[in-house]
């Protein structure tokens, strides 16, 4: 259609939301779907956080705010920086958005011009390159396979970095693989960055909080300080705090780069929800208990499906450090064929297959970059984790 911005062609929908449309439409119809494409907390908010809300409602905190959020909250942030990462933000350093989507989104339209590169490792959380794409960069994506623990290595990422490099990504714990870096690690990609001062690091730090097996978090600003000043530290409220529907998103970073981001959405969304961003406070600064809880429930689901898709026939899946994922291999089924005689090609084959054949919805390795592999999200119930990897066990079964 011709009325449309041409600069639409360079992307595609969401194919995660794409999955979790499917699977919904399928269960309105009668058909009985086990949905594990949302990565999102299957447990509630916290009740101190939705009283927050209902107070701020009831003494009127539902006007407009400030575009980068209310002071209390931007103080929270600064606050939850320093305790938990060693990192000092001011209050004007902090920029509050519509979820760590809209941050992220704010921060390449603020700085991504026609023929800038964005250094992504693949599999990537598929919004990354979508954005950089509609603000008419380059993604460049760096290959990050199993046997690197889907992880980028600091060889691979100073091959990928050309004069045209502006950012560099970096998820841990990661969507869709639940890979997380150790300080270590960090310690060498830092290293590479202060090779090349032209590079800023944008740290994806969502999961930041649902980390197992006694794993240790860290990111690059505090890892080498000497990066403070080029990079840009997001996070938000939606997974540890179960706060998706919430939309709160916050990051950190270079006064000049932050007052970028918040002239970008004063033209867009203005700010997140008054409502939100009081619930948000009472988060951050409330009671942290419910998430060691939430994580010990997470461990032994991620156990569970671990071990179960490691029975089945064709499936082979390494034990994340973090996030609520795992990406497995379904390269033992590529070539085999279906009941229905048709033969497996492909990864998106391979879901599909399992979608029609056992109602098990789940996003093909396709879609994140790397094939052939398959994200489950195990955020929902043990029960329906467990019946949902008895169909996948017997659909692999049986392909001949």
């Amino acid at each position: 259609m011709s009325f449309l911005a041409s600069r639409l062609a360079r992307i595609k929908p969401s194919q995660t939301i794409a999955v979790t449309t499917k699977a919904a439409e399928l269960k309105a119809a009668g058909r009985d779907v086990i949905g594990l494409g949302a990565g999102e907390p299957d447990f509630d908010t916290p009740d101190h956080i939705k009283d927050a809300a209902a107070k701020a409602m009831r003494e009127g905190k539902t006007k407009y705010t400030a575009v980068n959020g209310i002071i209390e909250l931007r103080k929270a942030i600064s606050a939850k920086f320093k305790r938990e990462n060693g990192l000092d933000y001011t209050t004007d350093q902090i920029t509050v958005g519509c979820g760590g989507k809209q941050v992220l989104y704010n921060a390449i339209v603020a700085t991504v011009e026609a023929g800038d590169e964005v250094i992504i490792p693949a599999p990537y959380w598929v919004s990354y390159p979508d954005i950089v794409l509609l603000c008419e960069g380059a993604p460049v994506f760096v290959d990050c396979p199993a046997a690197n623990g889907f992880k980028m290595t600091p060889e691979d990422f100073e091959r990928a970095i050309t004069p045209k490099t502006k950012w560099v990504i970096l998820n841990s714990p990661s969507n869709p693989t639940g890979a997380a870096y150790t300080r270590a690690e960090l310690r060498a990609l830092c290293d590479v960055l202060l090779r090349h001062p032209h590079v800023w690091v944008m740290t994806d730090d969502m999961y930041e909080h649902l980390v197992y097996d006694d794993f240790k978090f860290t990111t690059p600003a505090e890892v080498e300080p000497r990066l403070y000043e080029r990079t840009l530290t997001v996070n938000g409220l939606s997974k540890a705090y179960c706060m998706t529907g919430w939309r709160v998103g916050y990051a950190g970073g270079p006064i000049g780069l932050i007052n970028a981001i918040n002239k970008v959405q004063s033209q867009s969304t203005s700010h997140t929800s008054s409502i939100s961003q009081w619930a948000s406070v009472a988060a951050l600064n409330g009671p942290q208990d419910f998430i060691p809880k939430h994580n010990k429930v997470f461990q032994e689901r991620r156990d569970l499906v671990v071990s179960m898709l490691n029975q089945a026939k064709g499936l082979h899946c390494p034990k994340p450090e973090g996030a609520f994922y795992v990406y497995p291999s379904c390269a033992g089924t590529i070539g085999r064929k279906a009941p229905n005689g048709e033969t497996l090609e492909t990864d998106e084959d391979f879901v599909t297959y399992l979608l029609e054949a056992e109602g098990v919805a789940v996003v093909q390795g396709s879609a994140f970059g790397l094939a052939p592999h398959f994200r489950i999200s195990y955020a929902t119930s043990t029960s329906a984790l467990e019946e949902a990897c008895r169909r996948i066990q017997r659909a692999c079964g049986n392909l001949s």
